[in-house]
This record gives C-alpha cells, sequence and structure tokens, in this order.
C-alpha cells in the first residue's frame, strides 16, 4: 500500500513557513541541495527542473503530491498553474477554483482522498504542505521527513496547525549536513 509522507523543512522550533509564508530563511544550497536533488528530484517545481538538470530524472519516490491553497499560492502569484506538472496534483482548497486541468481541487474531505490515494496503484503521496492540511491528515501520515534548519523564527505556520492531539512517531534514519542541517526520517509508532 502506498504511503502518505510529510516531506517539508523546518526551523528548529518547528516551523515551515514565516507569518507570511515566505520561508526564505530555509536556505537551499550546498551538500544539502545536492543530497536533495539526488534523493527527491521529484519534489523540485517544474520550472526550475530543467535548469537543474532534471527533466529526464526519474521519480524516486513519489509520484502524487497534495498540498494546501497556502502552499499552492506561490506558484500561482508567478503564473505557474501546475507547479508539479510531473506528479498527479492535488490541492485542498475550500475557496481555490480550477486554475489547471493537472491540478485537482479538493473542497471537501481531504482524509477521503488521501485513503483513495493509498489504495490505488503507485508510488508513495507527498504531502507538501501545509500546517493545517497536515494537522487536518496527522492521522494518514505513515512517515515525517523533515529538513531541520538550525534556525528559530519563533513564529510562523507551524508542522502542524491544529488541535492538540499527540500522534507518536519513531525516528528511523537521520543525516546530518555540515552546514547544520539535518534529514530526519520519522515512522508512525
Amino acid at each position: 500500500m502506498r504511503k502518505l509522507i510529510y516531506y517539508v523543512a523546518a526551523s528548529l522550533d518547528g516551523y515551515i513557513a514565516a507569518p507570511d509564508g515566505s520561508y526564505d530563511f530555509l536556505p537551499f544550497e550546498g551538500e544539502v541541495r545536492e543530497a536533495i536533488l539526488a534523493e527527491y528530484p521529484e519534489t523540485m517545481p517544474v520550472h526550475v527542473r530543467g535548469p537543474l538538470g532534471l527533466t529526464a530524472t526519474p521519480h524516486r519516490h513519489f509520484d502524487t503530491v497534495i498540498m494546501g491553497r497556502g502552499t499552492y499560492e506561490p506558484a500561482l502569484k508567478a503564473g505557474i498553474t501546475s507547479p508539479y506538472a510531473h506528479l498527479e496534483q492535488y490541492v485542498v482548497s475550500r475557496t481555490l477554483t480550477s486554475t489547471d486541468p493537472k491540478v485537482e481541487i479538493v473542497a471537501d474531505d481531504p482524509v477521503a482522498l488521501v485513503r483513495d490515494l493509498k489504495k490505488r496503484n503507485g508510488m508513495d503521496i507527498w504531502l507538501a504542505g501545509g500546517g493545517k492540511l497536515a494537522a487536518a491528515l496527522r492521522d494518514e501520515i505513515d512517515e515525517l521527513i523533515i529538513k531541520r534548519n538550525p534556525v528559530v523564527i519563533g513564529t510562523g505556520i507551524p508542522l502542524f496547525d491544529g488541535p492538540y492531539a499527540p500522534t507518536g512517531f519513531l525516528p528511523t534514519a537521520r543525516r546530518d549536513f555540515d552546514s547544520g542541517v539535518s534529514i530526519v526520517t520519522y515512522t508512525r509508532k
């Protein structure tokens, strides 16, 4: 069965974006960049795949992406309506209308969507964000892969933005970089 994997960058204090949704405090450079491009090439949006030399690179983990409107919005503002055209794309939003035939807008139940996607054949499903969607899907998340950056921002969009609901995960892999970034994989208990 396919897994739902929340693969995301975060600050030490657990934020995936600043209060305005920006994430420029999470650098993408050096050895971390090279490791991500090698291990998770399909997570690069379509407009940078060519310049990064990833156009013909096969997917390693994911063939589907699900994201909240806040995660999708920066692409729309840049005029990119299908940011992950190389993946099956779902955007969970009650207010957004369809902007591209390759992007399916899900207005209702993201849990039902994920349960249906897990039953289908294919690679794993990438939960790209945001915090509210992650909280809504908490019980469906099989793994967390957190690119923990050595910065504290104090406030912003948290990894999980929802009600108090302790959920156990165990660390199963860790890769540390000289820059202080760690990529840690956690699997549901």
